[in-house]
C-alpha cells in the first residue's frame, strides 16, 4: 500500500452551525429534548470525534485535532473501544490486520501512530469496522456535521410520519396501505439516494404497489 494521505472534505466546516440550527428547530417542532438529539456520547461514537471535542463544537468553540495522522489514531482507538466483537472483546491487532489485508506489523504501527496511514489503509480499516468512508480522517467539525445530518434525517422522517398520520383519512384504503407499509418513508429515503438509477428502481416498486390498490369510486 503506497501513497500519501490526502483528505477531501465531504462536508464543509461551515456546515456544522447550519446543521445544528436545523436539528434544533426540528427537535423543538417535534417536542424532542435537546439532550436526546445532542447526546454527546452518541454523537462521539457515530462521528469518531472525542466527546470533549463534540461538547466544545456544539458550544460554538473552536476545537478538534488539526493533524490528520493524530485524528486517524484517535478515531481508530475509538473504533476499537466501541465496535467490539460479538463476545464483547476488542479486536486484536492480528484480527484487524487479517480483516484489512495487511501485516500485523503494519496494523500495529498504524494503531500506535508510528506509521502515517495511506488512503488504502484507511479504506481497508473502515471496511473492516463497517463505517462510512472518511470516518478515520474527516476534520472534526465535518465528522460531527455528518453525524448530525443522520439525526436530521431521522427527525424529518418522524415529522413526515406525524403529518401524514394527521392528514390521512381513516377510511382511505390507499392511505392505510401507505401507512402500513411505510411507503412514504421509503419514498423519502429514496430521495436521499445518489443517482437517478437508484431512485428509478424504487419508483418502479412503488408503482407496482400503488397499482394493486384502487381508491373507492365516489
Amino acid at each position: 500500500m503506497t501513497g500519501g494521505l490526502e483528505v477531501p472534505g465531504s462536508v464543509p466546516t461551515t456546515a456544522l452551525p447550519a446543521v445544528v440550527a436545523r436539528v434544533t428547530a426540528l427537535a423543538d417542532r417535534l417536542g424532542v429534548a435537546h439532550t436526546e438529539v445532542f447526546d454527546t456520547g452518541r454523537l462521539s461514537a457515530a462521528s469518531g470525534v472525542p466527546e470533549s471535542v463534540v461538547k466544545a463544537l456544539l458550544g460554538s468553540r473552536l476545537a478538534g485535532e488539526p493533524d490528520v495522522q493524530a485524528r486517524f489514531v484517535q478515531r481508530l482507538d475509538l473504533l476499537r473501544r466501541t465496535r467490539l466483537k460479538p463476545n464483547g472483546r476488542r479486536y486484536t491487532q492480528q484480527e484487524i490486520a487479517d480483516g484489512a489485508g495487511m501485516s500485523r506489523q503494519q496494523a500495529g504501527a498504524l494503531i500506535n501512530g508510528d506509521r502515517r496511514p495511506t488512503m488504502e489503509h484507511c479504506d481497508a480499516i473502515q471496511r473492516f469496522f463497517r463505517v462510512h468512508a472518511g470516518f478515520l480522517t474527516a476534520e472534526d467539525p465535518e465528522a460531527l456535521a455528518g453525524a448530525l445530518q443522520h439525526t436530521e434525517q431521522e427527525l424529518l422522517q418522524k415529522l413526515a410520519d406525524r403529518e401524514r398520520a394527521a392528514a390521512a383519512p381513516a377510511d382511505d384504503p390507499l392511505e392505510r396501505l401507505l401507512q402500513d407499509h411505510g411507503v412514504r418513508g421509503i419514498a423519502w429515503r429514496a430521495a436521499q439516494l445518489p443517482t437517478d438509477q437508484h431512485r428509478d428502481k424504487v419508483a418502479e416498486w412503488l408503482d407496482m404497489l400503488l397499482e394493486s390498490v384502487q381508491r373507492p369510486r365516489s
